[in-house]
């Protein structure tokens, strides 16, 4: 049984002065999880790993780069999922944490629920000993201007969200065949107060079960949320679909009936895995037998050797 660890870096519009550094970025979560399953971790360990590094890179939505709401400030949300006990942890509307998936296996591992929102997760994870850090901390300049545009009149954020870095997330199986996922977002652009996507949704953001395989998604989060995309997705794998051919089948049935784009990172318990995405583009990475997989395009894969230092350009397609 190989371990493998599939990340995404969020599904959109990559703007081309920011597309070398997130390829770069999603690759280097793929390293880091797939060190800890070399080692001997579990799924669960390998995810976070990616996923803690992604949030830690103000590139991406998520974390220290996290989008702001209509008020200007930063609200989160996280889940994590085991494969092996369908156990999971969840936060939504968090402020003042580094790495709301940290969080998120907290809740799982720690208490009897299953998601903490907002002040409530803020309490729980001063009880864990968490350090808060300050606002500012969490806001790029980039962040901010996105902000600033649109609350012109006539803006479009949903529209205008497809030109960020979107949600992050990772799938893993390790050595045992356990599967994991790990989704992480700071939301859409100039949201409401409190609004909460299909990140931390139990079956939208992210599923993980042995029986069947593990997804992360990312996309709009109302339209993933009517259809339960990553829970979808695995129900096309129970049918006998690969999960290539799932997760193409999930993203289609998206598109028809609520006219939503998305991406996912999707693998099954024997190590098979996917990054399929029906946006413009997805920065995605894999790491399976020493191979660092990649690509941002519909189409594109590259691959070379996992020792070999990161270049966007030399490798086959």
């Amino acid at each position: 049984m190989l371990p493998v660890v599939v990340v995404h870096g969020g599904a959109g519009h990559v703007p081309k002065e920011r597309s070398e550094k997130a390829t770069m970025g999603v690759s280097s979560a793929a390293r880091s999880g797939y060190l800890v399953l070399q080692g001997g971790g579990s799924s669960m360990d390998a995810v976070v790993a990616a996923v803690s590094q992604l949030e830690n890179n103000p590139l991406f939505n998520a974390g220290c780069g996290s989008v702001l709401n209509v008020k200007g400030e930063v609200e989160m949300d996280a889940l994590v999922m085991d494969g092996k006990t369908l156990c999971s942890g969840a936060v939504s509307a968090v402020r003042n944490i580094a790495n709301p998936v940290e969080l998120a296996r907290m809740v799982m591992d720690k208490t009897s629920h299953a998601c903490l929102t907002a002040e409530g997760a803020s309490m729980f994870a001063r009880s864990m000993g968490v350090p808060e850090v300050p606002h500012e901390s969490l806001v790029t300049e980039y962040s901010r201007m996105r902000w600033r545009k649109n609350l012109e009149p006539g803006a479009d954020p949903v529209a205008c969200q497809m030109g960020k870095m979107g949600t992050v997330g990772a799938v893993a199986v390790d050595v045992e065949g356990n599967v994991a996922c790990a989704t992480s977002t700071g939301g859409m652009m100039n949201k409401m107060e409190g609004r909460v996507g299909d990140t931390p949704c139990i079956g939208s953001g992210g599923y993980a079960d042995n029986h069947s395989g593990a997804v992360s998604t990312t996309g709009h989060g109302e339209t993933i949320m009517k259809v339960t995309l990553a829970r979808l997705i695995l129900f096309y794998m129970e049918q006998g679909h690969s999960v290539e051919a799932a997760s193409d089948m999930g993203l289609a049935y998206m598109k028809s009936r609520v006219d939503g784009l998305g991406g996912v990172v999707t693998v099954d318990p024997q190590g098979n895995w996917a990054a399929r995405f029906s946006s413009l583009q997805m920065a995605w990475a894999a790491a399976q037998k020493d191979m660092l997989h990649y690509g941002l395009y519909v189409g594109e894969h590259w691959s070379q050797n996992i020792q070999e230092p990161h270049s966007p350009h030399h490798a086959d397609i």
